[in-house]
């Protein structure tokens, strides 16, 4: 995997993942805990969220063919997926703002939901990374590439996480919102891309 490639995959996740409009969403779950409590449920929301991304990474392609859907059709569908949760990010709430609504539960379960799914592990990222992965596609050597890279992001995440009370005070709920919805419109583009290349795909279209 050259670097052009994975800085592409590196992006392609990042977006999906959108480890900046999580801060606000983390910020009120952990507000009042302790910064030793916050650091736990960081790590543990993180690790959550990459099992969960490794899982369809591993299997994700797997199911569909044995549900006898084709990597084509499941492209498409991810980028109208893509596309309709692109256009939440851009013209809705936002992330942070809808997400901060399920906040109610144990403190230990909040490390799961909403913050490991679906903030971190959203339904976007699970698709991104099996359309990354097609083993027609790719071979074992490029899957664990872009495996690390989905990892590097998660480490990224983490480290914001753990500095989210400094970047809260730094971005501020209206900075990570127009963040957010920056980043909605860069993913409405790979969206547009995904749903290219499988209609090219799918009528062998040079």
């Amino acid at each position: 995997m050259n670097w052009d490639v994975a800085l592409k995959e590196f992006i392609s996740i990042w977006v999906v993942v959108d480890p900046i409009g999580t801060i606000p969403v983390f910020f009120a779950v952990t507000a009042g805990l302790s910064a030793a409590q916050q650091r736990a449920i960081a790590l543990k929301c993180t690790t959550i969220a990459s099992l969960v991304l490794l899982f369809f990474i591993i299997v994700g392609q797997v199911l569909l063919e044995a549900l006898n859907i084709s990597l084509e059709a499941f492209q498409l569908a991810g980028g109208i997926v893509l596309f309709m949760f692109a256009t939440t990010m851009i013209f809705g709430e936002g992330k942070p703002a809808s997400e901060q609504k399920n906040l109610d539960g144990q403190i230990s379960q909040l490390a799961v939901f909403p913050l490991a799914v679906p903030s971190l592990a959203s339904p976007g990222a699970m698709l991104e990374v099996v359309m990354l992965t097609n083993n027609d596609r790719f071979s074992i050597i490029q899957q664990i590439g872009t495996a690390g890279i989905m990892l590097a992001v998660m480490l990224c995440a983490l480290m914001l996480l753990l500095f989210a009370n400094p970047v809260q005070r730094l971005l501020g709920n209206a900075g990570a919102s127009i963040i957010s919805r920056v980043m909605g419109l860069i993913l409405a583009s790979v969206a547009v891309d995904n749903i290219l290349q499988a209609i090219t795909a799918y009528f062998h279209l040079s």
